[in-house]
């Protein structure tokens, strides 16, 4: 009843106006917060964890005033926060961004370049220590993966979409294989993470919000210890199969319901 009522174009519309103009005003907050944060503890955290974790946040307050969105964590969070792990994800839309950070342990993400331009949002990636990625550029790629790698020296996992950009249909994309390169040459795991049900909050084409139930399940993680280049195709593989594996569960458990 609840879904039909948020469906109603009408409510959808005022809803999404409300909810886009409450993400400006937490953007707006955020940014002094966060940089007072990062001035305070730039002499004692280089990785930047706790800059980052507080811009996270944002997303977190953001989904608690918007009620056309529920987001869930499921699944067994890592123990330690700061062990670090290359975790990477499907990615069904922009709104994966939001949902991946109520994750409640710090994380940078390589993301591509034009997010860093956008005012506000830019610079709060900045001062959180996201790490840019130029695409067709191979000596900023290789710059963006050494950046991965020194946040990983860091204690501070790095948040990667291995398909490279949003899927444009339901299932699951190709992996690319820079994740899993950077996972065994830094010796640390993969951190599976299966996201379902974002695809809907942000529809092409539409400003408007659509109504979501979505979740990010948290997968078990697969060890790097003693592998070698020659194995990264079949850890790619191994860490593609257990999310769509996992996907295809929360689809059959959504269609229960």
């Amino acid at each position: 009843m609840k879904r039909r009522l948020l469906g109603n174009d009408v409510i959808r519309t005022v809803l999404s106006v409300w909810s886009w103009l409450v993400l400006g005003v937490v953007v707006i907050l955020w940014l002094p917060m966060v940089a007072l944060v990062r001035l305070v503890t730039m002499p004692f955290d280089p990785g930047r964890y706790a800059a980052g974790w507080l811009f996270r946040r944002l997303a977190v307050v953001h989904q608690r005033l918007n009620p056309l969105w529920t987001f869930r964590v499921v699944g067994d969070l890592p123990d330690d926060p700061r062990r670090p792990y290359v975790v990477v994800a499907n990615h069904e839309s922009f709104v994966d961004i939001l949902l991946i950070s109520h994750l409640p342990w710090e994380m940078k993400w390589l993301s591509k370049s034009d997010f860093f331009r956008y005012p506000l949002v830019g610079w709060l990636m900045r001062l959180a220590g996201d790490i840019r990625l130029e695409r067709g550029d191979r000596d900023q790629g290789i710059a963006a993966l050494a950046e991965c790698h020194r946040r990983l020296d860091q204690r501070v996992s790095v948040m990667i979409f291995p398909e490279g950009t949003r899927s444009t249909g339901e299932g699951l994309g190709p992996f690319k294989r820079g994740a899993f390169d950077l996972a065994v040459e830094a010796q640390v795991p993969i951190l599976p993470l299966a996201v379902h049900g974002a695809r809907g909050a942000l529809r092409k084409h539409d400003w408007r919000l659509g109504v979501a139930d979505a979740a990010v399940r948290v997968l078990a993680p697969i060890s790097t210890d003693g592998l070698t280049a020659d194995d990264v195709p079949s850890l790619r593989d191994r860490a593609r199969d257990v999310i769509a594996a996992e996907l295809a569960s929360m689809v059959a458990t959504e269609s229960d319901r």
